[in-house]
C-alpha cells in the first residue's frame, strides 16, 4: 500500500459547488477508481486558504497513473475545471506531497 497527498485550489466562490459535485460523484467514476487500486480516499476544505488536501492509499503506481488516461476521469477533469485552477489539458493544478511521517 501506497499513501498519496495532494493539495490544490478550489476558487473561492465555489467551495459549495465543489462540494455539491462531490455527493455524489458519478458511480462509473467511484467505480473506476476503485478499480485502479485506490482506498481511502478523503478530499479536505480548508476554507480560509481556499485550499483542498487530498489523502488516498493505492495499491501500485501503474495503476494510478493509467486512471488519468480513462474516459470517465478526462470527462471529470473537464467537469471540474471551472471550480478548481486547472491547467489547459483540464488537469488540476495540484501540488503532490511528499509524506514526512508516519505513525499506524
Amino acid at each position: 500500500m501506497i499513501r498519496k497527498a495532494f493539495v490544490l485550489e478550489v476558487h473561492p466562490d465555489k467551495h459549495d459547488e465543489y462540494r455539491q459535485r462531490h455527493n455524489p460523484i458519478w458511480p462509473e467514476l467511484a467505480s473506476t477508481i476503485k478499480a485502479h487500486g485506490v482506498r481511502n480516499y478523503s478530499i479536505f476544505l480548508h476554507a480560509e486558504t481556499n485550499q483542498l488536501f487530498g489523502y488516498m492509499e493505492i495499491d501500485d503506481e501503474e495503476k494510478w497513473q493509467a486512471l488519468g488516461a480513462t474516459e470517465v476521469m478526462q470527462r471529470w477533469r473537464k467537469h471540474m475545471s471551472d471550480v478548481t485552477l486547472a491547467n489547459p489539458d483540464n488537469t488540476p493544478k495540484r501540488k503532490n506531497l511528499v509524506e514526512v511521517f508516519h505513525l499506524d
